[in-house]
């Protein structure tokens, strides 16, 4: 991205920013929004809160015209929409959600032929943390998460999008040459916990397949996609070979497959601004 793309870039989603930050103050004033806090509070006891806050605030604001769609950040509206919303966790980290009623990674519309690229979409929402951050970054400190059913609290499909480990991306680097085109398990376990990850390499500056299909496809007879999380890291072989690394963990004895570990809500290796 050119500097001037990116200056306008940050400067729209500032605005955007700045926006939503009014919307929300507002909405605590009055009934017809879902206040921050409350949404917070009750994300872990109610499985079906995020799905509720798409369904019941940000689409239908964004279908009146409000805009930001508060509390979300964006909606992108019609086949294959989405939502954009700030996660509780961290100053940075977003999720993308489909507009749609969609469960989770074992959802068997994410699968078919005509299945809306979600990931592909949560990979361009990757501007609203470096927007928040301050600066672009390099493509292998940002990826993309979803967990398995066993590692979630909520019941609604939502993606991660976040910085990746420092440790993580330095492990991946490390094993690099062992990752193909073909889904094959990594040599080596992976940072924080040492849980062995599935890999395979996707070439592009963007996501053009769908890696929940993808990944569909490459399991053995009797595995399942319940049984799986799934991770996207920006990466590239050289600067002139940018790519993706898909990666699936799966449930095991004393793993989750919570793929929400591979990430860092406080952005450590991230370029920011200096300081002024």
């Amino acid at each position: 991205m050119t500097s001037l793309a990116s200056r306008t870039v940050f400067a729209a989603l500032a605005l955007a920013f700045g926006l939503s930050a009014t919307a929300q103050a507002q909405s605590q004033a009055g009934a017809a929004m879902v206040p921050q806090a409350d949404w917070k509070a009750t994300h872990h006891e109610d499985p079906d809160a995020l799905w509720k806050i798409v369904h019941d605030h940000c689409a239908p604001a964004a279908a009146s015209g409000v805009y930001p769609p508060s509390p979300c950040a964006a909606v992108h509206q019609g086949p294959g929409g989405y939502a954009v919303l700030k996660d509780r966790h961290g100053a940075y980290q977003y999720l993308v959600l489909p507009l749609a009623r969609t469960q989770g990674i074992e959802s068997p519309e994410l699968i078919r032929p005509d299945a809306p690229n979600y990931l592909a979409a949560a990979w361009r929402a990757r501007l609203y943390v470096e927007a928040a951050l301050g600066s672009t970054q390099p493509r292998e400190s940002l990826g993309l998460v979803v967990n398995s059913p066993e590692g979630r609290s909520q019941n609604q499909l939502h993606i991660h999008v976040d910085c990746m480990r420092r440790d993580v991306r330095d492990a991946l680097a490390r094993q690099l040459r062992h990752i193909s085109y073909r889904w094959r398990w990594l040599p080596v376990g992976l940072p924080p916990h040492g849980h062995r990850y599935m890999a395979r390499w996707v070439d592009g500056v963007d996501l053009h397949i769908n890696p929940f299909a993808d990944l569909a496809r490459a399991l053995p007879a009797g595995d399942h996609m319940a049984m799986h999380g799934l991770a996207v890291v920006g990466a590239s072989r050289g600067p002139a070979r940018p790519g993706f690394i898909l990666l699936s963990d799966r449930i095991g004895p004393d793993d989750r497959a919570n793929t929400e570990e591979l990430q860092d809500v406080d952005c450590t290796l991230a370029r920011r601004p200096p300081a002024l």
